[in-house]
């Protein structure tokens, strides 16, 4: 199976050179996705300082927080390398938006699950359409959804496979090679934002709330998520 074989390819390699060997093993067929978290940061700046050639891309859904505009056009001027944008359809958002109005994502799961897809979803597939391999900035410890995960993985529903390449690190080692290398980070996570989203759904959590209790916050715990790395 082309799984177990990668992993054995990877394994006892540092993590600049598992991406140099995946991006050789998938040449033109390995993408990035970055949403300009503390932990995207840290693979951008792994794929872009080292020139390794993996597509990088991003979703603009629309709702982003400011912060994350000025750490998006910060991380163009530093590396000097492409961010490739993908957008909602046009008409799918206008037909929402003007069905229910602008923030109709308050008002129950299946309207805030239609946004994520439009938003999010759609754009996703038409990033990773004709890709074989999907890198990502998942860490084990996020989410008590993800602690069965592994490294490498088959996403079926996107068929192709995914590798998370700082999956073993903690979020103390994120944030001392953001500061040992400079990286510029978006500063919301200096004020309680472990996870930045579309600034009406992402809110700061309080010290011992869940990891992600500020996404989707008036939702149950077990409906927080959208959809972006389901099985």
């Amino acid at each position: 199976m082309e799984l177990t074989q990668l992993k054995e390819e990877l394994k006892g390699l540092g993590v600049v050179h598992q991406l140099q060997h995946l991006a050789e093993k998938f040449k033109g067929k390995i993408v990035f996705s970055t949403s300009f978290g503390w932990e995207d940061q840290v693979v951008t700046h792994l794929i872009f300082s080292h020139h390794i050639p993996i597509k990088v891309f991003t979703l603009e859904t629309g709702r982003l927080f400011p912060e994350t505009y000025y750490v998006w056009n910060r991380t163009l001027e530093v590396y000097q390398q492409p961010i490739h944008a993908y957008y909602p359809q046009t008409e799918a958002v206008q037909q929402m938006v003007n069905a229910k109005g602008p923030n109709s994502f308050y008002e129950s799961v299946e309207n805030r699950k239609e946004c994520c897809y439009i938003r999010k979803i759609e754009p996703l597939k038409r990033a990773l359409a004709n890709n074989e391999m999907w890198i990502t900035g998942i860490r084990a410890e996020q989410s008590a959804n993800r602690d069965d995960m592994e490294n490498i993985e088959w996403d079926e529903g996107n068929r192709l496979i995914k590798f998370h390449p700082i999956f073993d690190w903690s979020l103390q080692e994120v944030r001392d090679y953001i500061k040992k290398n400079n990286i510029v980070y978006n500063t919301l996570h200096d004020k309680g934002f472990p996870s930045i989203g579309c600034a009406p759904c992402t809110r700061a959590v309080q010290p011992g709330e869940d990891f992600r209790a500020g996404r989707w916050w008036w939702e149950d715990l077990s409906k927080k998520e959208c959809g972006l790395h389901a099985g």
